[in-house]
Parts: structure tokens; C-alpha cells; sequence
């Protein structure tokens, strides 16, 4: 098998990460989508009342271990396992989703750049930079309509960590970037940049 390739896109909460392997499905739809999402630690104590006794925007929020393991393997060309998580009740599941190795792996989370030894088995790393008042609002229609979140929930969470979260541990690895995509999905002649390259991976 041909060296596979990591395409890291990293962002903000609600910067358009999405939109950007939507946008990479269009062009290249042979490939391995990995989010940082499934691989949140657990915290079934955690409801709309009691949102803030969990911190979802912080390094220690996810299991490093285990992500670089998967991505370890994709990379050497073995497949994995990985894990499923619950938004609603905040838990990881008895589910996995099987990944057979590909030439392309596409690896999107808000913190990928921040453990080293995940950032250094990347090959491409994009960060995705919109506006604050773009993201929240994002971010508020997002969790109420699809994890059942109520305005005040979700108000009380971005001031409480969300916001100093990306100040202090997102933002910062926006200098560890390949390439930083103003406006995320939006932005075709980064995006022209990103097809060169992946067209090239599978060449």
C-alpha cells in the first residue's frame, strides 16, 4: 500500500470545519474521516443544569492515548475501531465504526494540533479562522436543535469555557498551521490549493 496521508482541519467550535470535508468529499470521496469528537471522555453526570462541571473545550477532555494509537495504526495501514460518542447524554457508546486503512485520512477537531504527537503524524495541517459572533451563533443553533440544548445551557457553557478555551488552547495552535482558511467552505482559492494536494495524494 502507498504512504498515506493525514489532512488535519482544526478550528474553532462552529468555524466551518464541516463544511470544508464536505467540501473534500466532493473532490475526493475515497477516504477515512476521522473527528476528534468520537474520542470525548465520557461524563454521564452532565446535563443542561449542570453543563459547567465539564469542560468540552479543554485538552484533557479527550483521550489523547487512544487517538494517537488509531491514527497511528491508519497510518501504518492497519484498520481500527473507533469509538461512537452520545452528545445528548454525554457518554461514549457501545458502538464502533470499523476504518479500513486508505490512502487519504481526513482528521477534523478543534484540538488536533495540540498534543504534539498527534500533530506530528499530520502531513497537512489546515486551520479554519471565522469570527467569533459567526461561530457562537453556529454553535447555538447547532446544539439546540440537534443535542437538545436550551438557550441559557449553551450561553452559560460559551462564556464559561468555550470562549476562554479557544483563547487559550485553540487560537494559539493556529501558528502550528499549513495553511490558515479565512471564512472556512466559503474560501475557494484555498480550497483550490487543498484539491492540488489531495488530487496528488491519490495520483
Amino acid at each position: 500500500m502507498k504512504k498515506t496521508r493525514i489532512i488535519g482541519i482544526s478550528g474553532g467550535s462552529g468555524s466551518g470545519k464541516t463544511t470544508i470535508v464536505q467540501r473534500i468529499a466532493e473532490i475526493v470521496p475515497d477516504f477515512v474521516f476521522v473527528a476528534q469528537d468520537y474520542y470525548y471522555k465520557s461524563a454521564e453526570y452532565v446535563n443542561n443544569t449542570r453543563i459547567t462541571e465539564f469542560n468540552f473545550d479543554h485538552p484533557e477532555a479527550f483521550d489523547s492515548d487512544l487517538m494517537y494509537r488509531h491514527l497511528k495504526d491508519l497510518k501504518a495501514g492497519r484498520a481500527i475501531d473507533m469509538p461512537q460518542y452520545d452528545f445528548v447524554h454525554h457518554c461514549r457508546t457501545d458502538k464502533t465504526i470499523h476504518a479500513e486503512p486508505k490512502r487519504l485520512i481526513i482528521f477534523e477537531g478543534i484540538l488536533i494540533f495540540y498534543d504534539p504527537r498527534v500533530r506530528d503524524l499530520i502531513d497537512l495541517k489546515l486551520y479554519v479562522d471565522t469570527p467569533d459572533d459567526i461561530r457562537f451563533i453556529r454553535r447555538l443553533k447547532r446544539d439546540i436543535t440537534e443535542r437538545g440544548r436550551t438557550v441559557e445551557s449553551v450561553i452559560t457553557q460559551y462564556m464559561t469555557f468555550v470562549r476562554p478555551g479557544h483563547y487559550s488552547f485553540i487560537e494559539p495552535t493556529k501558528a502550528c498551521a499549513d495553511l490558515v482558511i479565512p471564512e472556512g467552505g466559503n474560501n475557494e482559492r484555498a480550497l483550490e490549493v487543498l484539491a492540488g494536494f489531495m488530487r496528488n495524494v491519490i495520483s
